[in-house]
């Protein structure tokens, strides 16, 4: 299944080539909102691939019993590395990732790294997980956080998300993208909108001022204090 038209030659397109047992999931959320503009646009494409069309025998067969004993299935390596071969050939700028709990954690950092690629194929594990032997045929295995999932569907789609935004001219304000949380390992300040007091809760009175270099120094504090009450981890980490 292929989303998206011909790219336009100006623009830069990422194509994500997603390797999966469930292409159906996808349909929802890659039909909506900004994912969905960026398509319309040509700076995305996203191929689904059904891993079992590349299974060898007549019953799709993706998975077996892990040598050595133990519980639950392993998808199978001479399968998947038919898969990744069937994409991996648009581009020389091409990263290959599988979506795993052993990953390294992904971040606003790593997203930026992965928006220069021409193309990411990310690989859905499953299962009790994948033959060891696929890290010879990836690139990296990533993770979005310490805790388990289903599948990998659900991290592609956060890959996905992250990465699009990050591409001139998905997200209509530049401005927009340099002041949000975690830019400059920094979470967010506050923010707020009309009315300006809502049962007796009152906007701060220096952002009704109209002196936007006072404001921005407010900001600058608010995002500072914020940080090291929520995620002080962001202060000890390089930018």
């Amino acid at each position: 299944m292929i989303l998206s038209a011909k790219a336009n030659s100006k623009n830069h397109q990422i194509q994500f080539d997603i390797i999966t047992l469930f292409p159906q999931i996808f349909s929802s959320i890659f039909s909506e909102s900004l994912i969905k503009r960026a398509l319309n646009r040509n700076l995305v494409k996203i191929n689904l691939i059904n891993l079992r069309d590349f299974a060898s025998d007549k019953h799709k067969t993706i998975d077996g019993k892990p040598y050595g004993g133990g519980a639950g299935m392993i998808l199978k390596v001479d399968t998947l590395v038919k898969a990744i071969r069937s994409r991996k050939k648009i581009s020389k700028k091409a990263k290959i990732i599988l979506l795993s709990p052993q990953g390294k954690i992904f971040n606003q950092k790593k997203a930026k790294e992965l928006s220069k690629f021409d193309q990411i194929i990310l690989i859905c594990g499953h299962y009790e997980g994948v033959d060891e032997r696929i890290k010879k045929f990836i690139d990296k295995e990533i993770s979005i956080g310490d805790y388990i999932l289903t599948g990998g569907e659900i991290p592609a789609m956060v890959l996905i998300d992250t990465i699009t935004r990050l591409i001139p001219k998905v997200v209509g304000s530049r401005i927009s993208l340099k002041e949000e949380s975690l830019e400059k390992n920094l979470l967010k300040y506050p923010q707020y909108t009309k009315p300006a007091e809502f049962e007796g809760l009152k906007v701060p009175i220096i952002l009704l001022s109209g002196n936007h270099k006072k404001i921005e120094n407010w900001r600058q504090q608010k995002s500072l204090e914020k940080t090291k009450k929520n995620r002080p981890d962001l202060l000890k980490t390089k930018a």
